[in-house]
């Protein structure tokens, strides 16, 4: 029983400690720190690189059209300009979809696969990168950074780099999502597989693995398997929607198991409908043994507060309880709204609402069956009574009213840390036509870290 004596002990300091919850229990959080990366932050790609990964982004035109021209396209958030374009020289240090506390005052973020989809994201180089973030100061200093390769020829499909020596990794190659530090090796939750990817501290890929949930195969229309029919009445079989493989992916405290989160509900052919209970959709989280290199067998659900709903970053807390970030798909805040029924650059037509982290526990006692929600912060309404905020915020306050928040863990034992992932240069949500530069924020929420 893997989680009993950590449950007991938390049981019988219950009283004691811990404050008491119930289920989608609001809890304060306060602004301890504001760290900024500016959207315009990039790197060169490594010497031993192949040319076309010097530039990236000259495919992510509308249509697909390739674009050499380095910054001749704008890049858009809908109609609303972002004031960066593209195609860029280097590869950003931006998409920052999960992140890892050191413990020294450094964090380990991994960068997705670039501009959104496959093809559009040939010269995205794939990528983690550890940065020293100065709470005091708001910088964020990249330490290094770790490209993922594939010389040894271990991912199981043709990738973009195919022909060359190192054979670096591209976003035409995987979406990476999460990913967890475990003795030597790097676990990667991706999104294209869904696979889960294990790589050396050097990003050398060692092992693709495919993704089982009740024994079955778990494949999204961008798996190498599914392919596109040969006559028009003949048919595709998927279970998963595009871009909702595993957008967060946990780790027990002891290493021994990850717990794999994907981001959207299976597909059910026989009942003909997305995976749910009592109208609400739920997301499986599903246990990988990490001695054995293969899944357990063991599952939890997700249950989404609302159809539709999307996740991005998953994290323990200790042996049975973990963050999960929960968000609708709107962005910026409700003070620069559009007036109804308008459209323009320089509002927001439908600001974001639903911005939470969640506490929740499973157990040997719930596998099979839903993780409890203990409670949650609402990151749209942030204590700021220190004036913290190094931009936007206001009396008081701060919001984090971004369309992708994908990255959430803790730091002590009264602080997490959360940060968006920009879409550089797709995304300007804090504020309506400039892009969205990478923000960290140092919350001070004890007392759901203590609830139980």
């Amino acid at each position: 029983m893997r989680f009993v004596s950590a449950t007991l002990a938390a049981a019988a300091l219950a009283g004691v400690l811990a404050t008491p919850a119930h289920a989608d229990q609001e809890f304060p959080a306060t602004l301890a720190g504001h760290a900024i990366l500016p959207a315009a932050s990039f790197l060169d790609a490594p010497a031993d690189a192949p040319a076309d990964l010097k530039v990236s982004g000259k495919f992510a035109a509308p249509g697909g059209r390739r674009v050499d021209a380095v910054g001749s396209v704008p890049g858009m958030d809908g109609v609303r300009p972002t004031g960066l374009s593209f195609p860029f020289k280097g590869q950003p240090l931006q998409g920052f979809s999960g992140i890892k506390t050191v413990g020294d005052g450094t964090f380990w973020v991994i960068t997705d696969n670039g501009f959104g989809a496959k093809a559009n994201s040939p010269d995205s180089m794939l990528m983690l990168n550890r940065f020293r973030i100065d709470w005091q100061k708001g910088a964020v200093e990249r330490v290094e950074g770790i490209f993922l390769h594939d010389p040894d020829r271990k991912v199981p499909f043709r990738i973009a780099n195919e022909g060359t020596e190192k054979r670096y990794l591209t976003g035409a190659d995987l979406d990476i999502e999460s990913f967890q530090i475990v003795g030597d090796k790097i676990w990667i939750g991706e999104e294209f597989g869904p696979f889960l990817v294990r790589a050396d501290r050097t990003g050398k890929i060692e092992a693709v693995v495919e993704t089982r949930v009740d024994g079955k195969p778990v494949r999204s229309p961008d798996h190498p398997a599914v392919t596109t029919p040969a006559t028009p009445d003949g048919k595709v079989a998927f279970n998963l929607r595009r871009s909702k493989g595993y957008e967060g992916m946990a780790a027990s405290k002891d290493g021994k198991f990850l717990y794999a989160l994907l981001e959207g509900p299976l597909w059910d052919a026989e009942k003909g409908a997305y995976e749910g209970e009592k109208g609400k959709e739920y997301l499986r989280i599903v246990e990988f043994d990490v001695a054995r290199g293969d899944w357990s067998g063991r599952h939890w659900t997700y249950p989404l507060e609302q159809n539709g709903h999307a996740i991005g970053d998953f994290n323990m807390i200790d042996a049975t309880t973990g963050l999960i970030i929960e968000r609708d798909n709107a962005e910026g805040s409700a003070d620069k709204a559009c007036p109804a029924g308008e459209k323009r650059p320089d509002c927001f037509e439908a600001p974001a609402k639903f911005k939470r982290v969640y506490k929740i526990e499973l157990t040997d006692a719930n596998a099979g069956g839903a993780v409890r929600k203990i409670g949650h912060i609402d990151l749209m309404k942030i204590r700021d009574p220190n004036g913290k905020a190094r931009q936007g915020g206001r009396e008081g306050l701060f919001d984090f009213p971004f369309f992708t928040i994908e990255n959430v863990d803790v730091v002590d034992e009264r602080h997490i840390v959360v940060g968006n992932d920009n879409n550089l240069p797709f995304s300007a949500g804090r504020v309506p036509n400039k892009a969205d530069d990478n923000e960290f924020v140092l919350l001070e929420v004890a007392d759901l870290l203590k609830a139980r």
